[in-house]
């Protein structure tokens, strides 16, 4: 007598069927998810919604990458510069305007400088043009250094 009572206890209690579905509504999980999504302004299939997402926002992504790459490019270009313009003013006050020439080149490729003296300053401007694809930015860096090397 107690097995069957156990097993009595084990049977999913149903409608009036005895279907599981219609004790939980009377509907399917199926219907009753595709009706909710109908309520809820979603018609028709999602599927391949994520692979049109990606492939709208991946270019995007792309563009800011790149673009994120070409300002790092620039900005160490414009630092390399800054320190090659700091260099060539200070050879420049200590009269070795020769080498000054090859630190401003060697700092960013392509760079000029012109040499400025006001007062007891020597003053070096270096200019030179970052190139990031078919993109060119000029880049400008000025420094200072006390005439005579002191």
């Amino acid at each position: 007598m107690m097995r069957s009572r156990r097993r009595a206890l084990e049977l999913p209690v149903g409608g009036a069927h005895g279907c599981p579905s219609a004790a939980s509504g009377g509907a399917p999980r199926d219907l009753r998810r595709r009706g909710a999504m109908a309520r809820a302004g979603v018609v028709g299939d999602q599927r391949g919604s994520v692979t049109a997402e990606l492939a709208v926002a991946l270019p995007a992504v792309v563009v800011v990458v790149t673009l994120a790459v070409g300002a790092l490019t620039c900005a160490a270009a414009q630092v390399r510069l800054q320190d090659g313009a700091a260099d060539a003013a200070r050879l420049v006050a200590r009269g070795d305007e020769a080498r000054a020439d090859g630190v401003v080149a060697g700092a960013v490729d392509g760079a000029t400088h012109s040499v400025a003296r006001s007062g007891d300053l020597v003053c070096v401007t270096a200019l030179a043009d970052a190139q990031f694809g078919p993109v060119s930015v000029p880049l400008t860096a000025r420094s200072c250094a006390l005439d005579g090397g002191l």
